[in-house]
């Protein structure tokens, strides 16, 4: 690949250390439509088709899992269907499913259930999506936790991947729905 050259490059440079760095709130206008210049699409995209990713892997897993925090969901879908690991972009020390849950992203959590994103696996932190939902829900609440704690147990989350009872009300009504036992403390 040719060297680049030009401010667009110079942008995405900066926006790989953005990437890398977990600076996703700065980064959230590169993703959206009509970011780029001259074109009616997100910057992150342009940069995908131009290849300047592709000496760029762990960014592009970064924005993929930036793509989830932000809750765009077309991005995510277009990343997943290039390839892009589903499982990498833990830089900040969690992944892009665990970072939807966690911003409430409940149509991004949708895809990803979709796409059959593996829910078992753990952040840095020891939480599977699930308890990241319910942590979350507890102690950073968005009006979709609720409904995204219920979307993960229906696609099979394992309920003992969680402590309950919470000692919230509402998340413990949930989980007591769904069959969770108390646990010892």
């Amino acid at each position: 690949m040719a060297p680049h050259k030009g401010n667009d490059y110079l942008l995405f440079r900066e926006a790989v250390q953005g990437l890398l760095r977990g600076d996703f709130t700065r980064l959230e206008p590169l993703f959206d439509d009509q970011s780029c210049p001259d074109r009616h699409k997100c910057c992150i995209l342009d940069w995908y088709e131009k290849g300047y990713f592709d000496q760029e892997p762990m960014a592009l897993d970064e924005a993929l899992t930036c793509a989830c925090f932000l809750g765009r969901t077309s991005i995510a879908d277009f990343l997943l269907a290039q390839g892009v690991d589903p499982s990498a972009g833990a830089g900040t020390g969690l992944n892009g499913f665990h970072w939807a849950a966690n911003r409430g992203q409940l149509e991004t959590i949708k895809l990803l259930i979709q796409r059959k994103m593996p829910l078992e696996t753990k952040s840095m932190y020891g939480g599977t999506v699930l308890g990241t939902a319910v942590w979350s829900a507890i102690n950073e609440p968005k009006p979709n936790h609720i409904a995204i704690i219920e979307a993960l147990i229906n696609a099979g989350a394992r309920l003992d991947a969680v402590g309950y009872p919470t000692e919230n009300e509402r998340v413990d009504e949930v989980l007591r729905r769904y069959g969770a036992k108390a646990q010892a403390r």
